[in-house]
């Protein structure tokens, strides 16, 4: 089969498309025939070797994909050969032929297109697990939302919308906050014009916000905790800016405020029947037309690296995708 190698650790752009041999699944594995698969910017940083899970070298990048079942380990039950599927693995996506472990697959039956799939685990399940099982979001709070036209920016508005949530949404120009409001965000800020503590303070008579959902860190996750109402939560989901953000524990004291972190895949190993679960309850929401997943670009599986590139660069809106099959 053909597949995106990394050899060394410098990046997207010294990764190289090769025949290597295909995967063959263990007891409790599955082997897929990739549709899509889906880029994070968890790939960039695993081509650098700064992801918190290092992979041995050489290594096929790739979190998440959907496609067709194409064998199953001899302990793996409740799979047809041929079934259409979504999977979550820790690399190797980016391939005609990807091995999963079978607690991370999910049937998506025939009215989910393989590029929606593709990109739909990942960005949805953290919107979802973070508003949801760490912040608490209750219907009628009002949430911030940074980074709002990025791939799980853009998820966490429209699954704050369908928690019942006020949501005010952060992004760099027009265009951006254009999309974030069509997906149910109730104002917008442009963070690269406008102050957005004075915008926020002001869409919320001075109150502040109950939750704040930061991909983005750097200095926007400084001026977030200034942003919280009492009780406001802060949600670390991670830093496209690059750099961390300072976070000082007396700006935690003074409002009773707390900031959490969450990270998603830590949940495939400690509790994968929570994530199955609440993949089920959004795959439920896209089906009854709550959720609108965008796929912005569209790449041949050869151009994996000029793909990451745009993703690094900023250039894309909602998720990028391979067209592998």
């Amino acid at each position: 089969m053909r597949a995106i190698l990394c050899r060394r650790l410098d990046g997207p752009a010294a990764l190289t498309f090769e025949e290597v041999a295909e995967p063959t699944p263990g007891l409790d594995e599955v082997t897929i025939d990739v549709r899509a698969a889906a880029l994070n910017f968890a790939d960039i940083l695993m081509t650098r070797g700064t992801y918190q899970e290092k992979p041995t070298l050489p290594f096929t990048p790739g979190m998440e994909l959907a496609g067709r079942v194409r064998a199953v380990g001899a302990d793996v039950a409740g799979f047809e050969l041929g079934e259409r599927v979504l999977a979550v693995v820790d690399h190797g996506a980016f391939a005609e032929v990807a091995k999963a472990r079978a607690v991370d697959v999910v049937p998506i039956g025939d009215a989910v297109a393989d590029d929606v799939a593709a990109g739909f685990p990942i960005a949805y399940g953290t919107a979802h697990g973070a508003l949801a099982w760490r912040a608490g979001l209750r219907a009628g709070e009002t949430l911030l939302v940074h980074g709002a036209a990025g791939g799980v920016g853009l998820t966490a508005v429209e699954v704050g919308v369908a928690m019942g949530a006020r949501v005010i949404a952060t992004a760099r120009g027009a265009e951006r906050l254009e999309l974030a409001r069509r997906r149910g965000a109730a104002a917008t800020i442009d963070t690269a014009s406008e102050d957005v503590r004075a915008r926020v303070l002001a869409l919320t008579e001075n109150r502040g916000v109950d939750v704040c959902f930061d991909p983005v860190g750097g200095e926007l996750g400084e001026i977030s905790l200034r942003c919280l109402a009492w009780e406001g939560r802060y949600l670390v989901i991670g830093f496209a800016a690059g750099d961390l953000p300072t976070i000082k524990a007396n700006r935690l004291l003074v409002k009773n405020v707390a900031a959490i972190g969450f990270y998603w895949g830590g949940y495939r190993r400690r509790d994968p029947a929570r994530l199955a679960a609440g993949l089920t309850t959004l795959l439920g929401w896209y089906a009854e037309g709550r959720l609108h997943p965008h796929v912005s670009r569209r790449f041949p599986l050869a151009e994996a690296a000029a793909a990451l590139a745009q993703l690094e660069q900023r250039r894309s809106t909602g998720k990028v995708v391979l067209d592998v099959g």
